[in-house]
C-alpha cells in the first residue's frame, strides 16, 4: 500500500531529514512494518535536504507531491532554519512538514510552529517503533485537501 495525495493519485514522496542513523532506520521500518512503500528519501541535514527538493548540487529533484520529516538537532543547517528557509521560498513555502525530535524546549516548538508545521512530534512520544507516526502521517494524507 502506498500514501497518495487527496488530488492526486501520484504516490507521495517522502524527505526524511535526519542526522541520526539509527532514528533514520527507525523510521524507515516503521514504514516498512505498517506496509507503507511509499519512496523515503534522507538527507542528513538541512543543506542537503534543499539541493534535494530543489534539484541542485547534483541531487535529483523530489517529485511532487513531497511531505517532509524534519529533526531540529542537525549539524551544518538545523530543522527549524531548514523550514524558515523553505517559507521563505515561493516553490518550496507550502510543503507539508512535520517535525519529528527530541528537543522538549518550548522554544523550539514555537519557533516550528511560528513556520506552519503540520505538527511537532517528540520522537519519544512516537512510538517506541514510530508506528505511530507512520499511522498519523497515513491518516493525514487520507483527510486533508491540499490546492
Amino acid at each position: 500500500m502506498t500514501i497518495s495525495a487527496v488530488m492526486n493519485s501520484s504516490p507521495l514522496n517522502i524527505l526524511l531529514v535526519e542526522d541520526d542513523d539509527g532514528d533514520a532506520r527507525a523510521v524507515q521500518r516503521a514504514f516498512q512494518k505498517a506496509r507503507i512503500a511509499n519512496p523515503i528519501v534522507r538527507a542528513v541535514d538541512g543543506i542537503e535536504a534543499l539541493d534535494i527538493l530543489r534539484g541542485s548540487n547534483g541531487k535529483s529533484k523530489l517529485p511532487s507531491p513531497n511531505m517532509l520529516l524534519v529533526d531540529i538537532n542537525m549539524p551544518r543547517m538545523n530543522g527549524i532554519q531548514l523550514v524558515k528557509t523553505m517559507r521563505e521560498d515561493k516553490d518550496l513555502r507550502q510543503t507539508v512538514t512535520f517535525i519529528l525530535t527530541t528537543s522538549k524546549r518550548d522554544e523550539d516548538k514555537i519557533a516550528a510552529y511560528d513556520l506552519n508545521v503540520a505538527g511537532y512530534i517528540l520522537k519519544s512520544t512516537a512510538g517506541q517503533d514510530f508506528l505511530n507516526l507512520v499511522n498519523l502521517v497515513d491518516a493525514y494524507w487520507r483527510i486533508v485537501e491540499l490546492p
